[in-house]
Order: C-alpha cells, then structure tokens, then sequence
C-alpha cells in the first residue's frame, strides 16, 4: 500500500512540475560541473576521478541554491537542516556517480566526458527522488 501511495505521487502533476524545474536547474549546475570538471583536468592536471569528485560538490552546492527557492517550494525545513540533507543525499548520488564514472573510465573507450554526462542520467533521478520525497517533503 505504501509503495503504491509513493508510486502514485512520483507520478502525479506536481511530481512532474517539479522535476521539469529540477531538470532546469541540474542542466545548469551540471554544465557549470562539467566546466569545472574540464578545467581541473587540463589546466590543473587533476586525475579525471578526483576532479569530477570536485566538480560534483560544485555543481550540487549551487543545485541547492537554486533548488531550495524554485524547485522545493514551501518546504518546512531551515535551511541548514534543508542543506544537511541535501548533502547527505549528494553523497549517495556522489558514492553512484563516481563508481559508475570509475567503471565506464576503466572498462570502456568513452570520452570522460560523455561518460560524466550518462552516468549523471542515473545519479540525478535518484537524487531527485531522495530530496523531494525525504529531504524537502514535497512528494
């Protein structure tokens, strides 16, 4: 039964509202990661795990930011608490994207790059569904 209430509120209106705005908002912060990404790599000669590690935190500080004020609206948390768990969330989708960017760099011939763009297709739903279920209790 609980699953299915869940189920059902993934997939209503407002779930969907707020993904489009989340979708807007990760676009933005995650191209603003993949500069970063791209710079430490060649600029800083950073190894390509550890600079995308780097720019994931970038990229999910100012998700947050944008996220807290457009996509999460009305949440009843402070901020600091709101910020807490999003980085508790940020740190599972942190723990996905970096192991499965570890496997596509290691057993495949894909580009670093595009290996950081379909690896954040997965990441980025699942952390979606952490805040706007758990953290900002909007679903």
């Amino acid at each position: 039964m609980q699953s299915e209430a869940l189920f059902a509120r993934l997939m209503s209106r407002k779930a969907a509202a707020m993904l489009a705005r989340n979708t807007v908002v990760s676009c933005f912060a995650f191209a603003l990661g993949l500069v970063v990404l791209w710079a430490l790599v060649h600029f800083e000669t950073w190894g390509k795990v550890e600079a995308g590690a780097v720019s994931f935190v970038v990229a999910n500080s100012l998700h947050y930011i944008l996220g807290r004020s457009w996509i999460f609206q009305g949440t009843d948390r402070s901020v600091a608490e709101g910020y807490l768990h999003f980085l508790a969330n940020a740190g599972a989708g942190l723990l996905v994207t970096i192991t499965l960017y570890a496997a596509f760099l290691h057993f495949t011939a894909i580009n670093y790059i595009v290996a950081r763009v379909i690896v954040s297709l997965f990441a980025g739903l699942a952390v979606f569904v952490l805040n706007a279920v758990f953290n900002f209790r909007q679903l």
